[in-house]
């Protein structure tokens, strides 16, 4: 089964560098709630990976609408110039 993930042991680990600003509102906001920054970090990775999902369709589909009138009004241009 190619789709299949494969399991390792530390193969789901993430090692990711942020700024003091970033983790010390992280410690504040897990401390706040009694919580593990790694709950938190898990919390916050799965509340934020559907918006981000989201902001890219749709830069996607602006994209491509942005395309397809710059398209539309070039055509048109060239059709007035004829």
């Amino acid at each position: 089964m190619p789709d299949e993930l494969k399991k390792l042991r530390g193969d789901h680990c993430l090692n990711i560098f942020v700024s003091y600003e970033l983790k010390k509102r992280i410690i504040d906001l897990a401390d706040r709630y009694d919580r593990t920054m790694a709950d938190m970090v898990r919390a916050l990775i799965k509340v934020g990976l559907p918006v981000m999902e989201g902001i890219s369709k749709a830069e996607e589909e602006m994209l491509s609408e942005y395309v397809r009138l710059f398209r539309k009004m070039r055509k048109m241009r060239e059709l007035k110039d004829v």
